[in-house]
């Protein structure tokens, strides 16, 4: 044993780990807003309600009790819960009862062979306990007793193993959190897309109308001869192209009511969707706070730490693994070749031992192992400051959405007051008889566009206003943090009995 220990020693030297450095230079503010602080913008619930529509605010409710993404996402805590306490058994002595009832028949082919043998040897021999027919003999055996054993982790192996779990386990509900946000966020823009396409649908059908009213007018001038039969084939075209606008824009309206029916765990054909407008939904108010706030504030950040930290405690195991394993095992109980002697005094049976294990040489296996490991760590370093400079690109990129959207919805809706006001004039001078119908078409047509731009950019905006949210951490935060790994400890610690 003393031998193995310096062996150990000297492994020591050959398995240093030269860790990666992981840091990442946080900036003291976001470029697109103001250096401020800001408390956690509001959890699922509260931040639908701030769009000021009780349906969305019950869809959203609703996705969060039946959504089946949420549901697989749990479902993974439960797993790696269950899988935090595998790998820690070896923490834990095993103890398990070993009982035996076992008659035994030995040829007399063989004891003929023996005897003989120890005949001319000159030996005496002395047969077992049992009954023996033509040289053939039976013997009994009984045991009832307990078996433990026990490895001292003395290097740390299983202890960095149990770790390792349960780090997972963590970061199996930091992935939860993520999976839920995302599935506020296509539930919010899913919606808005209902919206945006009913606004589209209503815009379309005020469009028909005026060009209908249009087509009217040119076809009284055609019958007194003041416009052409090409004047109104060309207004007929404009009519045509609005109408065939529709098809698609009632396709996106009953598709995104399916997506939103699946992302609130039900059929299709169970779900009504009554809808809106964008324009009657408020926009909410979100104030970003500072970068160094949003790393205790976005679960996915959380997750790839807990990762990190659990491939740490990975490499530690696999550098324990060169050294010697200690092995402690025991018996007690009671044996006898007769069942009736089998709990007398004398029937009593105990033993204990240690075995000692170390690695010589497995064909560079342990070595490829620890390898591997340091690899794994050196990736998710990568993918953890990946992950955190991703946080702060998110942000950013929202809040220049959110900003810019702004700004174009309001030049739009500028630039669709006054197509307005020039389709009015043009139509004016139609009736007038002093504008052609190419003048008419053209600015008729420029303030059915703007129109339909304009719907679309305010769905952009509020698209805007989902994506901040995401990538504030949605309402996720330190406190959210902390919550969530008292949990996966109340679970390690839970239903501990030797049955389930």
């Amino acid at each position: 044993m003393v031998s193995a220990l310096f062996s150990a020693t000297g492994l020591s030297a050959c398995l240093e780990w030269d860790k990666p450095e992981v840091m990442v230079e946080t900036p003291p503010a976001f470029r697109a807003t103001k250096p401020r602080s800001a408390p956690p913008i509001a959890g699922a619930r509260d931040f639908a309600a701030q769009f000021s529509s009780r349906e969305l605010t019950a869809l959203v409710e609703h996705a969060l009790e039946e959504n089946f993404d949420i549901s697989a996402a749990v479902a993974r805590i439960d797993q790696a819960d269950a899988q935090a306490r595998i790998a820690s058994s070896p923490l834990w002595p095993a103890l398990t009862m070993n009982d035996i009832a076992r008659r035994t028949q030995t040829p007399g082919a063989i004891t003929s062979a023996t005897s003989s043998s120890a005949t001319t040897s000159g030996s005496t021999t002395t047969s077992t306990s049992g009954s023996s027919l033509l040289g053939t003999r039976r013997s009994n055996f009984f045991q009832t007793a307990l078996t433990a054993s026990y490895e001292l982790d003395f290097w740390g192996k299983n202890y960095d193993g149990s770790q390792a779990a349960r780090l997972l386990a963590n970061a199996s509900r930091f992935d939860r959190d993520v999976v839920e946000i995302a599935t506020v966020a296509s539930v919010l823009n899913a919606y808005f897309q209902v919206l945006a396409a009913q606004d589209r649908l209503r815009i379309a059908h005020e469009t028909i109308e005026i060009a209908t009213t249009v087509m009217r007018a040119i076809k009284a001038r055609v019958e007194v001869g003041t416009a052409t039969a090409l004047d109104y084939s060309q207004q007929e075209s404009v009519l045509a192209v609005q109408r065939a606008s529709m098809p698609p824009l009632e396709q996106t309206l009953r598709q995104t009511k399916n997506t939103l029916a699946v992302l609130i765990g039900e059929t299709p054909e169970s779900v009504t969707i009554k809808g809106g407008s964008l324009t009657r939904l408020r926009f909410p108010d979100v104030k970003p706070g500072l970068p160094s706030e949003l790393l205790l504030r976005r679960p996915d950040v959380a997750e790839a730490e807990e990762k990190l930290a659990s491939q740490e405690m990975t490499v530690r195991q696999a550098r324990a693994a060169f050294f010697p394993s200690i092995q402690m095992t025991g018996l007690y109980g009671v044996q006898s070749v007769a069942l009736k002697s089998l709990f007398r005094p004398e029937a009593i049976a105990w033993q204990i031992a240690g075995n000692l294990t170390q690695p010589l040489f497995d064909g560079y296996n342990l070595q490829g192992q620890f390898m591997q490991t340091k690899g794994r760590y050196a990736e998710l370093a990568a993918l953890y400051q990946k992950q955190i400079l991703t946080a702060l690109s998110d942000v950013e990129n929202a809040l220049i959405a959110v900003s810019e959207t702004a700004q174009q919805l309001k030049l739009q809706g500028q630039a669709v007051d006054a197509a307005r006001r020039a389709y009015q004039a043009a139509d004016m001078r139609l009736r007038e008889g002093t504008i052609d119908i190419v003048t008419l078409s053209t600015t008729e047509t420029t303030l059915f566009q703007n129109m339909d731009i304009l719907a679309q950019v305010r769905l952009a905006h509020f698209q805007a206003a989902t994506s901040l949210y995401q990538a504030l951490g949605g309402g996720w935060g330190d406190l959210a943090r902390a919550i969530e790994i008292a949990n996966a400890a109340a679970a390690y610690d839970a239903d501990k009995g030797p049955w389930p």
